[in-house]
C-alpha cells in the first residue's frame, strides 16, 4: 500500500499538471492516438517548442511517454489509467452539467 503522504504529494503533482488547459488538450489528443510534437502543435495552433515544453511537464509526472520511431519521437499516454482518468472526468462533467 502506498503511504498516504506519498500519495498526496504525487497525486497533487499529477492533478496540477492536468489542470492546465493546454496540457489537458494534449492529453485529450493523445487519448485518441500517439503523435509527434509537431502534429500536436498543428492541432493546437501552437509552436512546437511550446508543445514540447508542455509534453516535458506531462512526462515528468508520468502521464505521457515517448517512443523513438526512426527520426521521429512519438508521444502517447503512459498507460490506460490516464485514459481512464480522462474518461471519468468526461463522464462526471457530462453528468453534473447535463452536457
Amino acid at each position: 500500500m502506498v503511504p498516504e503522504d506519498f500519495f498526496i504529494e504525487n497525486a497533487t503533482m499529477v492533478l496540477k499538471s492536468m489542470a492546465d488547459e493546454t496540457r489537458l488538450k494534449i492529453l485529450l489528443i493523445l487519448s485518441k492516438r500517439e503523435m509527434r510534437a509537431g502534429e500536436i502543435a498543428d492541432k493546437l495552433l501552437m509552436s512546437s517548442s511550446a508543445v514540447s515544453h508542455q509534453l516535458r511537464i506531462l512526462k515528468s509526472v508520468h502521464l505521457v511517454s515517448s517512443n523513438r520511431n526512426g527520426r521521429n519521437i512519438l508521444y502517447s499516454l503512459t498507460d490506460d489509467h490516464v485514459k481512464y482518468i480522462i474518461q471519468i472526468l468526461k463522464d462526471h462533467i457530462s453528468e453534473v452539467y447535463n452536457a
